[in-house]
């Protein structure tokens, strides 16, 4: 259905994710225009030979075939790719037109080009798309962010667009200037961590219990028709179903253990150490990752330190796959608490206006990490819009309290065993010093006023305190002696 002769939305890379969107688009009934400096990318937009779909080589033809005011989003690699885009692109645009940049930029990059654009007279939106390339054919979860009144002019595309669960589009306005990648970008790190806990998990049955792929396949399978149910665990519960033609063996066992990353899962570490915010089951999943890399030293290190085979699981029944699933519960769920809590601070120190319900709402379909489960954290910031971290919602902790038992079985027997399942070990460590009310760390102010002379606080004493450690160590040693 062509509605007019210019097109409404443009698209500046057409990748499989750029094109793919296009095509979402123009399904909903908009025009909408290509460009790519690829001839060959914008002949195969060409070639779908779709009334409601032009491509073009010529930035300034591209620009010219857009309605006023013009809406162009970029689906480009992250980085200085994004702001050549942009430095061409306000060659051929005018003031009061919108620039969305839909690709994965980092959160302080997108807050330096809304300034900049800002004053320009250009309205900008950093916008973070999730559900990779079947989600931007049928329908994405998208979090922008930035300039409020540039969304409400896109707003009915890309809700249209969008994902829908329970007649809820999965897009909403995130807040104020980077908040939308800044979001996509905590998505991103909890994603990091399910995938860990997931191939842990396999690490488990496989090399623990000595599951075959079949029987791995059936626990992801009937795991993914309970409270597990993920788009991962479902894409999981595939992998190892799939066998490539005259094959009797899974394809994922011929695959090299050396995962790459595209660095949003460390942007996420990095941007919680800054806020003094923790969130160890991601970083352990991206220390993970990196270690996956140095596959020469791990041969090698395996013929120094090889596993002792007398080391081996007892017969494990269905009870043990009990205590496995409630184990994993138990880590699915501070992941995903880890990342809220890093939302929160960011509220606080950012100063987005971010509403945690709404970023849970909104990944309920459509991305990478949508899961039953999240319908638990949307209820749970519905019932307190100002809850600070979900351990301390009612209904999670009922949960969390009934899976303990099975985290520190799973932990214990993989340590006994020489398994290493480092997110499942550090959700369980996360979780015990969260709860523990006087953590050990008065040892180490007192080591820090030793060597350094940073001071401490007294408990129940006003005040900041410095001692002269070592002179008060020869005199009780002295009144020792004596």
């Amino acid at each position: 259905m062509k509605l007019d002769n210019e097109n409404a939305f443009g698209m500046i890379g057409l990748g499989t994710m750029g094109s793919n969107l296009l095509q979402n688009i123009a399904d909903n009934g908009y025009n909408c225009a290509g460009y790519d400096n690829s001839a060959d990318k914008v002949d195969s937009l060409n070639n779908l030979k779709r009334d409601t779909i032009q491509g073009f080589s010529d930035l300034k033809t591209f620009a010219k075939s857009l309605k006023s005011p013009r809406i162009v989003m970029m689906l480009v690699p992250a980085g200085k790719i994004v702001d050549n885009v942009i430095e061409e692109l306000l060659l051929v645009l005018e003031k009061g037109d919108i620039i969305i940049d839909g690709g994965n930029s980092h959160f302080t990059d997108t807050e330096r080009r809304n300034i900049s654009l800002k004053e320009t007279g250009y309205h900008f939106i950093g916008m973070g798309v999730s559900g990779g390339e079947e989600g931007a054919r049928k329908g994405p979860s998208m979090m922008p962010g930035g300039d409020k009144k540039a969304y409400e002019i896109v707003e009915p595309i890309l809700k249209k667009i969008a994902a829908n669960v329970n007649g809820d589009a999965t897009v909403a306005y995130m807040g104020e200037r980077s908040a939308g990648h800044f979001v996509k970008m905590v998505h991103n790190g909890i994603e990091y961590a399910l995938m860990q806990l997931i191939s842990e998990t396999y690490e488990i049955l496989k090399n623990g219990l000595k599951y075959s792929d079949e029987e791995i396949h059936d626990v992801f399978k009937i795991w993914n028709e309970g409270r597990l149910q993920s788009y991962l665990l479902d894409i999981t519960r595939d992998i190892f179903a799939f066998k490539n033609e005259g094959e009797s063996v899974a394809l994922v066992n011929y695959i090299s253990d050396q995962a790459k990353a595209k660095g949003t899962g460390k942007w996420t570490s990095q941007a919680a150490m800054d806020l003094n915010c923790p969130i160890p089951t991601i970083d352990i999943s991206v220390s993970m990752r990196d270690l996956s890399h140095y596959k020469d030293l791990r041969v090698k290190a395996s013929k120094m330190y090889p596993s002792d085979d007398n080391l081996q699981y007892d017969d494990k029944g269905k009870d043990y796959i009990t205590a496995l699933e409630n184990a994993f519960y138990f880590s699915m769920v501070s992941a995903y608490a880890q990342g809220m809590h890093l939302l929160f601070k960011a509220n606080e120190e950012f100063k987005y206006d971010l509403n945690l319900d709404l970023i849970a709402k909104i990944w309920r379909g459509g991305c990478i990490i949508r899961s039953a489960f999240l319908e638990d954290i949307f209820a749970a910031y519905q019932i307190d819009s100002k809850l600070e971290h979900l351990f301390l919602d009612d209904f999670i902790h009922n949960n969390l309290t009934k899976c303990i038992a099975g985290i520190r079985t799973i932990v214990s027997d993989a340590v006994m065993q020489g398994i290493a399942i480092p997110a499942f070990s550090a959700s369980l460590s996360y979780f015990d010093n969260f709860r523990c009310a006087s953590m050990p760390t008065n040892l180490i102010q007192a080591q820090r006023d030793y060597f350094g002379a940073h001071t401490y606080e007294l408990i129940g004493k006003e005040g900041v305190f410095h001692t002269i450690w070592e002179i008060n160590n020869k005199t009780e040693q002295s009144d020792l002696i004596s």
